[in-house]
């Protein structure tokens, strides 16, 4: 879940790919900076709902972890 505004700046996984709790799974720009969503969990990423160049609300979500 995202929690800026912003945009997608860029997706550092892919669907399948096992994460680790606090791991980056997407980096967002917002107001020049570049902030990432981490993982809040362990787990395997089912979904990326977003992608590069998206505009993006604070509490999006913006990726699925099973």
């Amino acid at each position: 879940m995202s929690e800026v505004a912003g945009s997608v700046w860029k997706i550092e996984v892919t669907i399948g790919q096992a994460v680790s709790e606090g791991e980056s799974l997407i980096i967002v720009e917002s107001m020049k900076m570049e902030i990432p969503i981490e993982a809040p969990c362990a787990g395997t990423v089912a979904e990326i709902l977003v992608a590069e160049g998206d505009p993006i609300a604070e509490g999006a979500v913006v990726a699925v972890l099973k």
